[in-house]
């Protein structure tokens, strides 16, 4: 019998290195997975965790919070994830939440790199494990504030980058989902054009090729799909590559 590792009906496409996990809710186990340890730089997928420590202890978060947590979660805004970042301690937000969540392969950024953020180490069961969390454990106006932003992801990051790859292409709505890009450029060959949330107011992994992840809730099943790609790799194909590769891991999950 086929183990959630030796599902044979995914390919990973040529020099792209991957690793998946889909989990049921329900049945509260892994149904799917793949390198779900191997580590990769976290890109924007780490704003999870800035969140979930931000929220610590926290009850009512100022309205002038919100108009940061809401982009940065919808939208991906990294400057809201940087004012996040240095306001608790950069590295030691992801020690704290690795701890409190139990995450066996999630590290800080390397020392030489303490604000980039993006550079921390994850793997596709980590992330797994952090959607738990926030399901499972995390107090219910924190679970809502994340998973309600995260269910109206807009089509264009804040950057411009598209970030309707993977799940949002894969598999109709409803989901709920944060995506990670990076080593495409600041600026994208081919500006995104649909609507973003515009509010009033990795150690040696990968370094120089580009990661481009998705991750989320959909239909009662945690997905987690996290790929790093060939140098030189356009954000387009690495996209279509992405979205190819969910679409057969949610047909392999059944």
């Amino acid at each position: 019998m086929s183990t959630p590792s030796e599902r044979p009906a995914v390919r990973v496409p040529p020099g792209v290195r991957a690793g998946y996990v889909v989990y049921d809710l329900e049945a509260g186990r892994t149904v799917l997975q793949y390198g779900a340890r191997r580590t990769f730089r976290s890109a924007s997928v780490v704003k999870i965790l800035v969140t979930l420590d931000y929220l610590r202890g926290t009850e009512d978060v100022p309205e002038k919070d919100l108009a940061l947590l809401r982009p940065m979660l919808r939208s991906s805004d990294d400057g809201a994830a940087t004012a996040f970042w240095k306001r608790g301690g950069q590295g030691a937000i992801v020690e704290r939440m690795a701890r409190r969540i139990g995450l066996g392969e999630t590290e800080p950024p390397p020392a030489d790199k303490p604000g980039f953020w993006g550079y921390t180490a994850l793997s596709a069961l980590d992330v797994a494990k952090t959607y738990r969390y926030v399901l499972e454990k995390a107090p219910k106006a924190h679970r809502d504030l994340i998973m309600g932003e995260l269910g109206k992801a807009t089509p264009c990051g804040k950057d411009r980058y598209d970030q309707y790859f993977g799940i949002p292409r894969a598999v109709p709505r409803p989901w709920a989902v944060k995506q990670g890009w990076s080593g495409f450029g600041d600026v994208p060959a081919v500006p995104c054009e649909g609507s973003s949330y515009r509010p009033a107011a990795a150690p040696g992994l990968g370094i120089g090729r580009p990661v481009l992840h998705t991750t989320g809730v959909v239909g009662g099943r945690i997905v987690v799909v996290l790929t790093l790609h060939p140098a030189g790799s356009s954000f387009k194909v690495a996209a279509e590559r992405l979205t190819t590769l969910t679409k057969q891991v949610f047909g392999a999950a059944g």
